[in-house]
């Protein structure tokens, strides 16, 4: 349930906010890589949350893209 919710919320945002929130998690997960490289985070997992969520924003804007050009 916890992608679904994700993915909702994710589609619910205008492409404005999307892209906001894209760079938003891409400098949280250049954060974490940084802090992982000069010692070892607590839950190395959150990297791999950072760049699914980072991979969801892309598939929408993507999708929003092409619902555009189809019109």
């Amino acid at each position: 349930m916890k992608k679904a919710g994700k993915l909702a919320e994710i589609k619910e945002l205008s492409t404005k906010d999307l892209l906001e929130r894209l760079e938003e998690e891409r400098k949280q997960l250049t954060r974490l890589r940084l802090n992982h490289a000069v010692s070892p985070l607590d839950n190395p997992m959150k990297i791999r949350e950072y760049k699914r969520t980072i991979a969801r924003i892309l598939t929408e804007l993507r999708r929003r893209e092409l619902e555009g050009q189809n019109k």
